[in-house]
């Protein structure tokens, strides 16, 4: 089992149950999944593009991702419908504990001029979205073998039905928020 949900089912769970004042133990909310999504643009003009972002994206998450394709055309980026314009995965159970784990812990503090994430990131239902601009952070990623630099987006879903109990889920995890300073 993986760490982090070994802590989750023996502490965190109970304290966030007093703290949020729920009756029931199902109501405390909990990683529901975490999609990684990477567009892929360039993909109109460099088809060897789309497969050098699923291999990025398969050494990351350890899972195989999808294709997107087009769902209507944009002729201003000549794009028509149909065609391959980006690369997601969608994490559960197991590989979505050990992920989490390792952007917390691994990922998010190897990035560059990191000072924190903002809790306004927040999508009004408990979901929690960031960028990361540079895929080398990640350590599966050999830096000396990367033709281009590429940014993800990573959404991370939870089963809490505001955003108050999920950054409340968020902060017993250690996800490193922003410290707002105000020098009043």
């Amino acid at each position: 089992m993986n760490r982090l949900l070994e802590e989750y089912n023996k502490t965190i769970k109970k304290e966030l149950q007093d703290e949020l004042h729920y009756d029931n133990i199902m109501e405390v909310p909990t990683l529901s999944k975490i999609v990684i999504n990477v567009g892929a643009g360039e993909a109109v003009a460099n088809k060897a593009a789309l497969d050098e972002i699923k291999d990025i994206i398969t050494k990351i998450s350890g899972q195989k991702p999808i294709v997107n394709k087009a769902k209507k055309a944009v002729s201003a980026f000549k794009i028509r419908e149909g065609m391959d314009i980006g690369v997601s995965v969608t994490l559960r159970k197991e590989r979505m504990w050990d992920f989490f784990d390792k952007l917390v812990n691994i990922v998010l503090p190897r990035t560059k001029d990191f000072r924190g994430l903002s809790a306004e990131s927040f999508d009004g239902a408990g979901n929690f979205s960031l960028g990361i601009d540079d895929h080398t952070v990640f350590i599966e990623i050999d830096p000396n073998n990367v033709t281009k630099i590429r940014g993800l987006e990573i959404t991370i879903v939870t089963t809490a039905k505001n955003d108050a109990d999920a950054k409340a889920l968020s902060d017993k995890f250690g996800f490193p928020f922003r410290k707002d300073v105000n020098n009043s």
